[in-house]
C-alpha cells in the first residue's frame, strides 16, 4: 500500500482553506489545517508534514516569519507559499527564506494540486552524487549542506537554488531554458501551462550570491533567446 502523504494547510480564510482540504483529501491526502500563524508554526515544527501551503497573511504571525522558522529547524521540509501579493519584493522574500514556490491568489486549484506533486516529486529526486561545487579559484559550493565561499564570505543557500545549480553544471556543455528547468529542477510536466517567475527569480538572487559583479555575471550567464548557462573556470 502506498504511503499517504501528509500536508499541512496554514491558511486564515475560511472558504480557501475547507476548500483545499476537501481537495486534497479527495486526492489522498492526510492534510491538517490552522487558520492562525502561531498555530501553524506549533504544528509545522511539531509533525512532519510532505508539504506545508503556507499563507503569507495570517493572524499572529505572517507567512514569511513562519517559513522562516521553519528553515531554520528543517531546511528539506518542502513549502508552498500563497500569496495574494505578487511584487517581485514579496516573493523575492518568499523564496529568499527558503520557499520552494510560491502561487498567487487567486489560483486554479487543479494547478496547485500539479505544482505540489512537482515539489514532492522533485524533493524525492535530489542529487546529491557530487559534494562540492567550485566555479572558480574564490567561488567553493557545498551543495550537500546548502553553503559555500566567496572569497572569505560564507553564502547560505536554498535547496532550490541548489537544485538549480547542480542542474545547470550536469548541463554547463550548452543553454539551459526556462522551460527544461521548470521540467527537470521544479518538476513540472511538459503540459502544464505555468504562469511563474520563479526562474528569473532564483537566478537573479544566485548572481546576487555567487557574481562579483551580478548586472555583469561571469559564471551564470545569460545566451540570448536560449536560457542560462554555468561557466565553471578551470584553474
Amino acid at each position: 500500500m502506498a504511503e499517504t502523504l501528509k500536508l499541512l494547510i496554514v491558511e486564515d480564510e475560511v472558504a480557501i482553506r475547507t476548500g483545499l482540504t476537501d481537495v486534497f483529501v479527495f486526492h489522498g491526502y492526510d492534510v491538517d489545517a490552522a487558520d492562525d500563524g502561531k498555530e501553524g508554526l506549533s504544528k509545522a515544527l511539531s509533525g512532519r508534514f510532505d508539504m506545508i501551503l503556507l499563507d503569507v497573511m495570517l493572524p499572529s504571525m505572517n507567512g514569511f516569519d513562519i517559513c522562516q522558522a521553519i528553515r531554520e529547524k528543517d531546511k528539506e521540509q518542502p513549502i508552498i507559499m500563497l500569496t495574494a501579493k505578487t511584487s517581485d519584493e514579496e516573493i523575492i522574500k518568499g523564496l529568499s527564506l527558503g520557499a520552494d514556490d510560491y502561487v498567487s491568489k487567486p489560483f486554479s486549484v487543479a494547478q496547485l494540486v500539479l505544482r505540489v506533486e512537482a515539489v514532492l516529486r522533485r524533493s524525492r529526486r535530489l542529487e546529491d552524487d557530487d559534494s562540492e561545487l567550485n566555479l572558480g579559484t574564490d567561488i567553493s559550493i557545498d551543495l550537500r549542506n546548502l553553503c559555500g565561499r566567496r572569497s572569505d564570505e560564507e553564502i547560505q543557500f536554498t535547496r532550490r537554488e541548489i537544485q538549480v545549480l547542480q542542474y545547470l553544471n550536469a548541463n554547463s556543455a550548452r543553454p539551459v531554458s526556462r522551460q527544461e528547468l521548470l521540467n527537470k529542477v521544479w518538476g513540472y510536466a511538459r503540459h502544464m501551462d505555468i504562469e511563474t517567475r520563479t526562474v528569473d527569480i532564483h537566478i537573479a538572487k544566485l548572481r546576487r550570491k555567487i557574481e562579483p559583479a551580478p548586472k555583469e555575471p561571469r559564471f551564470l550567464v545569460t545566451v540570448r533567446g536560449a536560457g542560462y548557462r554555468l561557466v565553471v573556470e578551470q584553474p
